[in-house]
């Protein structure tokens, strides 16, 4: 009971309230280790099986709001879930995840744990949900509305042609829409890339 304590304490700084009892008991029964990493622009958690004796490992970055941080640690839990009915007879994000996702997720599609229109956007995601919540364009734009930073700027907010600088270091000329994203030139490399419309970039200065 007193690890059941110590794993409540330290998700109620990450998840809904409502949601903590229940996801703090499935770290007990479905007996995994929980880590909350640094960000990670590649991936927002994973899930790892367990090797020579050890748990499962669910890894989560920690600089997401508590329902999208919520919404991805259920992600890696249905992995979890699915793992162990079927080991590795079958894919990563088939049909038997996604019933054991919508399963998992289904107790938590109330008002008490997220607000109504993260429930109407969440509701459609999961009528048939993807390797990543960021693929679901319209979820993503409803779960920002709660990030702590409401001044961020976005890349679909940006002209075409305008550099910008992503993740800090890499600057990139936006380019054409083609289907859900942007085409973009990296200017070191001259290599193209394809970017997600919501992802949050810094407009480079002239001359800078």
């Amino acid at each position: 009971m007193e690890q059941l304590a110590r794993n409540q304490s330290i998700l109620y700084k990450y998840i809904p309230e409502k949601a903590v009892p229940v996801i703090s008991e499935w770290i007990y029964t479905f007996d995994f280790k929980l880590k909350i990493k640094k960000s990670r622009s590649s991936k927002y958690g994973d899930y790892r099986p367990p090797v020579n004796g050890q748990n499962h490992l669910i890894t989560i970055n920690y600089d997401m709001n508590k329902y999208a941080f919520l919404i991805t640690l259920v992600h890696e839990i249905a992995h979890l879930s699915n793992y162990n009915k079927h080991k590795d007879t079958v894919k990563p994000h088939g049909e038997e995840w996604k019933l054991h996702y919508k399963m998992l997720m289904q107790q938590f599609l109330v008002p008490d744990v997220f607000p109504a229109d993260v429930i109407i956007a969440l509701r459609k995601y999961m009528n048939n949900p993807a390797a990543s919540s960021c693929s679901d364009l319209n979820l993503l734009r409803v779960l920002k509305k709660y990030d702590e930073k409401q001044d961020t700027l976005l890349l679909e907010d940006l002209p075409q042609g305008t550099v910008f600088q992503y993740n800090k270091s890499r600057n990139f000329i936006k380019g054409e829409q083609i289907r859900k994203r942007f085409r973009c030139k990296e200017l070191e490399t001259n290599r193209m890339y394809l970017f997600n419309p919501l992802t949050e970039v810094t407009v480079v200065q002239p001359g800078s």
